[in-house]
C-alpha cells in the first residue's frame, strides 16, 4: 500500500495533467467561446462514469528544445464513459496544450482508444480541436495520423465513429473526421480544410476567410462533408448523445430498442390524408409526412441544409430505430439530382451496415435533366443509389405517396431492387414518364393532326393515366404489395417492420461489391 506522501505526488501529478495547459489557455480558450476538451466530455458522458486512460503519456522528442516543454496528457484527453448506460470511448483535442497538435505520443493515445472501441464493440467519439501534425514531431507526427486514418478503416462499418468539430481541424487531420460516419461541427470556431485561406491566396490568388472556405455553414450546405451543424460546444454534446440514441454499439447487434416509446397498438392517422394536395403538381413538405410516421414526431434529420430535396434521418416506429429516406417536394420538387443520389447512397449504406431497417417514402418526377448534371457523372451518381439499395439486406419498406417516374422510382427503393415490402397511397402514379409528358411523345402527331388539339391531348391524358398512371396497375402485376389509405401508413410501417424482424438475406460470397464511386 503507497503510503501518504506517494498518494499525495499522485495526487499532484493528476491535478497538474488535469490543468492541462494552465489557467491562463483556459481563460483564453473560453473568450473564444470554446469549453475545454474535459468540459466537452462532462457534458457527452454521464457523471462520474469517465475512465481515463493514458493520463501520463509522455513525448520522447529532444529536438528545438521539446525534451523541456510540458505537454500535459499529449495535449488529448482519451478513455471510456457512458451515454445513456452505453459504454462510448473518446478521445477529445485540448487546443490548451500546444494547440492540440498531434505528436507520436498524442497519436499513440488516440489509436488506443480506437482499438479499445473495436474490441469492445463500442461506439467511438473524436472531439478535433487541434493545429494538425506536431511540427516539432516531424514524420513522427505524420505516422501517427496514418496509424489513425488505418483505424478509421478497420472500425468502419464495425462501430459507429462519430467526430465533432469543436475548433481548427486543417490539413490532413480533416481526413480522420471525412473517414468517420457522423461530422458535428460548431458553427464558429469549427473550422476544417485541407489547405487554409492563405494557402489559397498564394497558390490561386483567389482571396476567402476561413469561415467562408471551412466554417460550419459552408460544408453543412455546399461541400455536404458535415451532417449536423452545432451553435456551441454544448449543442454539439446533446447532438452527439441524441444520435447514439438511435445507434447500436456495433453491427453485431440490433438497434436500441425504446420500450417506453412502444405503444400497445398503432391505429390510424388520419392527417396524413390531408397532408398532399389531390393537385399532382402541388408542393408540401415531406417532413408532415415523416413527423406523422414516427413515433412522437421524433425525427433526427441528417445533413439536412446538403440537397434538401431529399430527406434522410433517424426516427422510431413502435419505439425501434428506423431510417428514413424520402423526396421532398417542396425543394426542386422532390427530383434526384447528384448530390441528393450521394446522400441518400450514403445514408442506405450506414443504415444496412448497422442493422438499421430502412422506410422509404417515394414522391419523385425523375432524375434532374440538364448539361451540368450528365456533366458531372448523375449517371455515376444515380447508380450508387441503385447499389445501396440492391446490396441492402436489413428490413425494408417503401410508400409510393404520390409520384414514381422513371429511373427514380426505381432508385428509391423498388422492390425489384430487393425492398421486402411496398405499398402506394390511392393517387400514387407510377410510370416511365408523367402523363404530360408521356402523351406529347406518344401522340404528339396525332395531337397535332386533331381539329381540337387541347381536347385531344385531354382525352389521351386520361387514357394514359387510366392505363398507367395509377398504382392498381402495378399492384396487378406484383410489383407493389398493396394499396393502403394514407392514414394507415404509420400501422403499415409498423407491422411490416414487426414482421421483418425476421429477416434473413443470403448473398452469394465476396470479399465485397465494387459501388461506382
Amino acid at each position: 500500500m503507497a503510503d501518504g506522501t506517494e498518494t499525495a505526488t499522485l495526487r499532484e501529478r493528476r491535478q497538474a495533467l488535469y490543468a492541462g495547459g494552465g489557467a491562463a489557455r483556459i481563460e483564453k480558450q473560453h473568450a473564444q467561446g470554446k469549453l475545454t476538451a474535459r468540459e466537452r466530455l462532462g457534458l457527452l458522458f454521464e457523471a462520474d462514469s469517465f475512465q481515463e486512460s493514458h493520463l501520463f503519456m509522455r513525448h520522447r522528442a529532444t529536438h528545438f528544445g521539446l525534451d523541456k516543454q510540458a505537454m500535459p496528457a499529449e495535449g488529448v484527453v482519451t478513455g471510456v464513459g457512458q451515454v445513456d448506460g452505453r459504454p462510448v470511448w473518446v478521445a477529445s483535442q485540448d487546443f490548451t496544450v500546444a494547440g492540440g497538435s498531434v505528436g507520436e505520443g498524442t497519436a499513440h493515445k488516440i489509436v488506443s482508444a480506437m482499438d479499445n472501441a473495436l474490441k469492445t464493440g463500442s461506439p467511438f467519439v473524436f472531439v478535433n480541436d487541434g493545429g494538425g501534425a506536431r511540427i516539432q514531431e516531424g514524420v513522427d507526427a505524420l505516422a501517427g495520423y496514418g496509424r489513425i486514418f488505418h483505424r478509421n478503416v478497420a472500425l468502419s462499418g464495425v462501430v459507429p465513429q462519430i467526430s465533432v468539430i469543436a475548433g481548427p481541424c486543417a490539413g490532413g487531420a480533416a481526413y480522420a473526421p471525412a473517414l468517420t460516419d457522423f461530422i458535428i461541427q460548431v458553427r464558429g470556431p469549427g473550422q476544417m480544410f485541407i489547405t487554409g485561406p492563405r494557402v489559397i491566396q498564394q497558390v490561386t490568388g483567389e482571396q476567402v476567410t476561413a469561415e467562408a472556405l471551412g466554417g460550419a455553414d459552408a460544408h453543412a450546405t455546399r461541400s455536404g462533408v458535415v451532417h449536423f451543424v452545432a451553435e456551441d460546444d454544448r449543442h454539439a454534446m446533446l447532438l452527439c448523445r441524441k444520435l447514439l440514441s438511435f445507434l447500436p454499439d456495433n453491427n453485431t447487434q440490433d438497434p436500441p430498442v425504446r420500450p417506453d416509446l412502444r405503444p400497445e397498438t398503432i391505429g390510424p392517422v388520419p392527417e396524413l390524408g390531408r397532408v398532399v394536395s389531390r393537385n399532382p403538381n402541388q408542393p408540401y413538405d415531406m417532413h408532415h409526412v415523416i413527423e406523422r410516421v414516427v413515433d412522437g414526431a421524433d425525427f433526427l434529420e441528417v445533413r439536412a441544409a446538403f440537397a434538401p430535396n431529399l430527406i434522410v434521418g433517424f426516427g422510431r416506429v413502435a419505439g425501434a430505430t428506423v431510417g428514413v429516406v424520402a423526396n421532398n417536394p417542396s425543394v426542386k420538387a422532390g427530383v434526384l439530382d447528384i448530390d441528393a443520389s450521394d446522400k441518400a447512397a450514403a445514408f442506405v449504406r450506414f443504415c444496412n451496415a448497422f442493422n438499421i431497417p430502412i422506410v422509404t417514402l417515394v414522391d419523385v418526377p425523375g432524375f434532374l435533366p440538364g448539361v451540368g448534371q450528365e456533366h458531372g457523372g448523375i449517371i455515376r451518381h444515380g447508380a450508387k443509389m441503385l447499389f445501396a439499395y440492391g446490396a441492402a439486406t436489413v428490413p425494408m419498406v417503401t410508400i409510393i405517396v404520390r409520384k414514381a417516374y422513371g429511373g427514380a422510382y426505381l432508385a428509391m427503393g423498388a422492390k425489384e431492387l430487393g425492398v421486402d415490402m411496398v405499398a402506394a397511397w390511392p393517387r400514387a402514379e407510377i410510370a416511365v414518364m408523367g402523363g404530360q409528358g408521356a402523351v406529347n411523345i406518344l401522340y404528339r402527331k396525332q395531337i397535332a393532326a386533331a381539329e381540337d388539339p387541347a381536347a385531344a391531348r385531354e382525352q389521351y391524358l386520361a387514357e394514359y393515366s387510366e392505363a398507367f398512371a395509377n398504382p392498381y396497375v402495378a399492384a396487378g402485376r406484383g410489383l407493389i404489395d398493396d394499396v393502403i389509405d394514407p392514414s394507415d401508413t404509420r400501422a403499415y410501417v409498423a407491422q411490416s417492420l414487426d414482421v421483418l424482424r425476421a429477416k434473413r438475406a443470403l448473398r452469394p460470397q465476396k470479399k465485397h461489391g465494387l459501388i461506382p464511386l
